[in-house]
């Protein structure tokens, strides 16, 4: 799980979240020159329920959250050169470009590419504390926008801030979904409840040596339990 692919400025309010392009671009290498492979979260699904076939190597998602401009700037380029496809959690409102965040175009550009293109919602909202009609446009129409607007299936979600509950659960269910991403570390699996599925954050500064050593400890670690997720 990745956010901004550039160095953070001074006085970022969470600087964890950015990761440099050159440091990203050695992530890739290296999780290339380990044998890994990045695919889609439908391509997962399609291997996991019919047995489609993936490419050589142990399959990983690259997965970007909320929009940021970066993510078409920095990190489309580094994914192309390896031909890998991101995920691009995004959520409908947008972050302005004044902000960083991608516009329609670069979206559609990411489209392009390859990349899946799955939604967070509209706003980033917390879900958990939204009343039912509110939960209702967050999720079903946010999916409905999206396919709309970009031309996709939008077929999974991905829970802002991780902050999700049984309620929620079933909103992404009613809405079509075939299931959701956490913010819960750990290695998802075929057998695992699909509107649960863990991932793992990449914090700035994580070295290529370190992302390797963390994506083993989390696959040799047991699945996560069910409790909700969290910030």
């Amino acid at each position: 799980m990745y956010h901004v692919i550039l160095a953070p400025p001074a006085g970022a309010p969470f600087p964890g979240l950015y990761v440099t392009p050159a440091l990203f671009a050695a992530q890739m290498r290296a999780l290339a020159a380990a044998g890994y492979h990045a695919v889609t979260m439908d391509e997962m699904w399609e291997n996991w329920r019919h047995g489609t076939p993936l490419p050589a190597g142990t399959p990983i998602v690259i997965s970007f959250d909320n929009g940021y401009e970066s993510q078409y700037t920095q990190a489309l380029g580094v994914m192309r050169a390896l031909g890998w496809h991101g995920v691009e959690n995004l959520q409908l409102s947008g972050l302005p470009p004044s902000q960083g965040g991608l516009s329609r175009r670069q979206v559609r550009g990411l489209v392009r590419a390859g990349w899946e293109l799955d939604t967070q919602g509209y706003s980033h909202a917390d879900l958990i504390r939204l009343s039912p009609s509110d939960l209702h446009f967050q999720v079903a129409v946010a999916r409905a926008r999206i396919q709309a607007l970009y031309h996709v299936p939008a077929e999974w979600f991905c829970y802002p801030s991780g902050h999700y509950d049984a309620t929620v659960i079933a909103a992404v269910q009613a809405a079509g979904f075939r299931g959701s991403t956490t913010v819960t570390p750990g290695w998802a699996s075929p057998t695992e409840d699909p509107y649960r599925l863990p991932r793992l954050r990449v914090l700035g500064g994580t070295t290529p040596a370190s992302l390797l050593g963390e994506l083993a400890a989390i696959r040799g670690a047991p699945a996560p339990g069910p409790s909700y997720g969290g910030a």
